[in-house]
């Protein structure tokens, strides 16, 4: 099959780019965006779902309703990918293209950490979540740890949050101080890129008797106790893991990373193969890995894309802006806007927790679902 563009991964960036591309040249467009899951969620659902602030079901957002002008999705395993030719090979056939867009996401890779296990004690799954759903409830006494086993991982503040949501529901439950919190986190502090953030939710595990142990890894896990990277030991009856991440087998086979990661230009998303562009959790940009990200890096090959598709040149420049909303707890979000990519060095502005942020976020993802589904 023949595309004018080709996307593979229907996440952040390929969704968003999909939705620009139909909505700036119809049914010209010419995309192909393929995937294989039967759904999209949102990272920050999986929150709600382990936490029971929402259901599996409700998240869930499946591709099969996706109608757009210029726009075929085609949910399929991707087998191989041949940059140099722009040739993608799949499980249903072959497909070629005058622009390939790399948007596949990172896997998890639970292999270097001994008891870490898919669909079990992580939550960075839809699977995992669901799982905890059911476990959480239970858990009443003992030690509970929130463990990141490497960097970089999706949405740094995500381990934070499900710090401080697990003591809200602790204390809802009236077993708090019968349970111990501790996180454990590879960074050095919450938010790197923004002191006052780090500063504010730090005070915020102060205040719930929370332990924070940056600069550590999860190492391993066993019955009853957790292994860190500096040789030390915890105990723990409720893990919940952040697994380590890595570009999905595919790419890498493909020749494609370096370092487990794809390299761009960080300003045009341009890998080392023509019409080639990777962006989002896939690459390596110098911004996080998060969903907010993959969307800005999307816009920027957008602008590339119409001007090519039209015959003109010129290339869209990436911004490295986002903004991360942050659950502290107690029903209040906070929001954090970086900029990674105009000065010697990233930096971040808190925007304190508010009610207003609270629907501003939920803004964020019902706008999204409206605009790509």
């Amino acid at each position: 099959m023949q595309s004018r563009v080709l996307i593979l991964g229907a996440g952040f960036g390929g969704l968003e780019l999909a939705t620009i591309l139909s909505d700036e040249l119809g049914a010209d467009a010419g995309v192909t965006l393929i995937d294989g899951a039967e759904e999209f969620v949102f990272g920050f659902s999986k929150l709600d779902v382990m936490f029971g602030r929402a259901s599996p079901e409700s998240v869930r957002l499946p591709y099969a309703a996706i109608d757009k002008p210029g726009v075929s999705f085609r949910r399929e395993r991707i087998t191989a990918i041949d940059p140099g030719r722009r040739r993608v090979t799949t499980e249903a056939g072959v497909h070629e293209a005058e622009h390939l867009v790399v948007a596949l996401g990172a896997d998890y890779d639970v292999e270097p950490t001994p008891g870490v296990v898919l669909g079990e004690n992580e939550y960075y799954s839809v699977a995992g979540a669901e799982r905890l759903a059911d476990v959480i409830p239970g858990f009443e006494r003992g030690h509970a740890v929130i463990g990141v086993c490497d960097a970089p991982f999706k949405c740094p503040p995500a381990p934070s949050e499900a710090c401080l949501l697990l003591h809200d529901q602790l204390v809802e439950r009236g077993v708090r101080d019968r349970c111990e919190i501790t996180l454990v986190l590879p960074l050095p502090t919450p938010v790197p890129p923004s002191p006052a953030t780090s500063d504010a939710l730090v005070e915020a595990f102060a205040e719930r008797d929370i332990r924070f142990l940056p600069g550590r890894r999860l190492a391993a896990a066993g019955d009853g106790a957790i292994a860190l990277d500096d040789g030390s030991e915890l105990p723990c009856d409720l893990l919940l893991a952040v697994p380590r991440h890595r570009a999905p087998d595919v790419v890498g086979d493909a020749g494609m990373t370096e370092d487990g990661y794809v390299p761009v230009d960080s300003r045009t998303l341009r890998t080392r193969y023509e019409n080639v562009y990777a962006c989002g959790d896939v690459a390596t940009v110098g911004v996080p890995k998060a969903g907010v990200f993959a969307e800005g890096a999307a816009r920027s090959i957008a602008t590339t894309l119409v001007a090519a598709l039209r015959g003109a040149a010129g290339d869209g420049c990436y911004d490295g802006l986002g903004s991360c909303y942050i659950e502290f707890g107690g029903g209040r979000v906070g929001r954090v806007d970086v900029d990674f990519l105009s000065g010697p060095k990233p930096t971040g502005t808190l925007q304190p927790p508010s009610a207003g942020l609270v629907a501003e976020k939920a803004e964020f993802g019902a706008s999204r679902r409206a605009r790509w589904f």
